[in-house]
């Protein structure tokens, strides 16, 4: 079968077409053909070779790449059967491949059923961001206001519409452009990106929010916003803030979880998530997809099909 893999670092030229044994599942795991693949930031990452400078990937002679997946079971396990369309996630990121190929092993606990009435191409969309985003309100006690940075970005949509649904007051920071957008997905209030953020927020919400979800990486200007003894969710190793005023500050590290996968699913299939593609690829430009996602802009994923 056909995958996409790194043997060296670099920019998007690195990545390599290459022709592998079709992977064999273990016991706990499924075989899924992959329909669509996500393409995200940390395959980027990854590529790039930063995570492994910063010691969260071990260094391999191979490495595979895509978390997300979308498509149909091949073998039988885990209470799956073939031609079950299903999502997955692969949250084992130093593995030799990812969902960038033709077919892919995932254990069946990190499986889903696939929204109905959803395509492949969307579906692929919503393991790695909505898990991360629905991970990251876990960690969050506040029933009152929770602010999200990023908030048109993927996790961060996800992440309004979570907190929307959770009945939160949920306050969003993004490009003025995007304003309709994010209130479209449930935010309340809306502050421009900018200087002072701080000050902005609490014209809004006086004495500052609750909460905050920082998956735009705005560390200490979003934690300002933040009341004291109030709580900060960070997105990115290194990316948390000292926690100021005796305000929680803790990370998300996303892990695959089948069963919350399967209920962010049913959000998705009755209109709660916002499922966005901002374009499809063939798996053989997986490199163009890298380069479209430098150029930053996207408002939802680009995705890849084999």
């Amino acid at each position: 079968m056909r995958a996409i893999v790194v043997r060296r670092f670099g920019g998007p030229e690195v990545l390599e077409e290459v022709a592998v044994p079709v992977p064999e599942p273990g016991p706990g795991q499924v075989r899924i053909r992959v329909a669509a693949a996500a393409v995200n930031p940390v395959d980027v990452a990854t590529r790039a070779g930063w995570l492994t400078e910063a010691g969260v990937v071990p260094a391999r002679e191979v490495l595979g790449l895509g978390w997300d997946v979308a498509g149909t079971v091949e073998t039988p396990g885990g209470g799956f059967a073939p031609g079950d369309a299903v999502i997955g996630l692969r949250d084992r990121i130093a593995t030799p491949l990812g969902a960038y190929a033709e077919q892919i092993v995932l254990d069946a606990s990190a499986v889903a059923p696939a929204p109905a009435g959803v395509s492949a191409v969307e579906a692929a969309t919503l393991p790695l961001n909505a898990l991360t985003a629905a991970q990251a309100l876990d960690l969050v006690e506040t029933t009152g206001s929770v602010l999200v940075t990023g908030a048109a970005g993927a996790v961060g949509g996800y992440a309004v519409a979570l907190a929307h649904a959770r009945k939160l007051r949920v306050v969003a920071v993004a490009a003025e452009t995007d304003e309709a957008e994010v209130r479209r997905f449930g935010a309340d209030e809306f502050v421009p990106r900018g200087p002072s953020l701080g000050d902005r927020v609490r014209a809004v919400v006086p004495g500052g929010v609750d909460a905050v979800l920082d998956p735009a990486l705005l560390g200490l200007d979003a934690l300002d916003a933040v009341r004291g003894g109030g709580e900060f969710v960070a997105f990115a190793a290194g990316a948390a803030p000292l926690p100021l005023r005796g305000i929680r500050v803790r990370s998300v590290w996303i892990r695959a979880d089948g069963g919350r996968l399967a209920e962010l699913a049913g959000l998705a299939e009755n209109g709660t998530l916002p499922l966005r593609v901002a374009g499809v690829l063939p798996l053989s430009e997986a490199a163009v997809a890298h380069e479209r996602l430098a150029t930053g802009g996207l408002r939802g994923q680009l995705v890849l099909t084999p």
